[in-house]
Parts: C-alpha cells; sequence; structure tokens
C-alpha cells in the first residue's frame, strides 16, 4: 500500500510540474524580436539548453516533443519558433 501512495504522490507531483511550465502558446506570443535573453527567461524561465555558434546563442525551452527555440545575436532577440505548444 505504501508504494502505491508512493507512485501516487510522484505521478501528482510531475502533473504539477508539467502544469507550472511557462512554455505556453500566450507566453510564445509575447516574444518579440528585439527582446532580450534576460527578458525571454523571465517569460519563460531558464531555459533548458543553449549552444553558441559564432555569434549566435540558441536557447530551447521544452522538451523534444512540445519547445519553444529562441536564437539571439548581440543578446537580442532575433529568431524564434515552437513545436507542439497547446
Amino acid at each position: 500500500m505504501k508504494t502505491l501512495t508512493r507512485l501516487l504522490c510522484l505521478a501528482a507531483l510531475c502533473a504539477a510540474a508539467t502544469a507550472c511550465s511557462k512554455v505556453t502558446v500566450e507566453n510564445y506570443d509575447k516574444i518579440r524580436v528585439g527582446m532580450t535573453y534576460d527578458e525571454v527567461k523571465q517569460l519563460l524561465g531558464a531555459p533548458n539548453r543553449c549552444s553558441d555558434v559564432m555569434t549566435v546563442k540558441s536557447c530551447t525551452w521544452g522538451d523534444e516533443k512540445r519547445h519553444v527555440q529562441v536564437s539571439f545575436v548581440a543578446d537580442q532577440v532575433v529568431l524564434f519558433s515552437s513545436e507542439n505548444l497547446r
């Protein structure tokens, strides 16, 4: 019985974490070209990963199935896209 209770608690925590995600259509719609990295980070939270190639910093929020990707040059948004946001 303790195992079942623990599993249910774990499932509830996972569901709550997903529900609180800032990677939403509403927040994606607020991203604008020219925003700074800090402004996007404030909107979406900390990115899951970033990479720097030449002068472009590309960051991804979310996972492989559902995410927002933003590219920055000189700390400003130049390009952004999303996949499977609901």
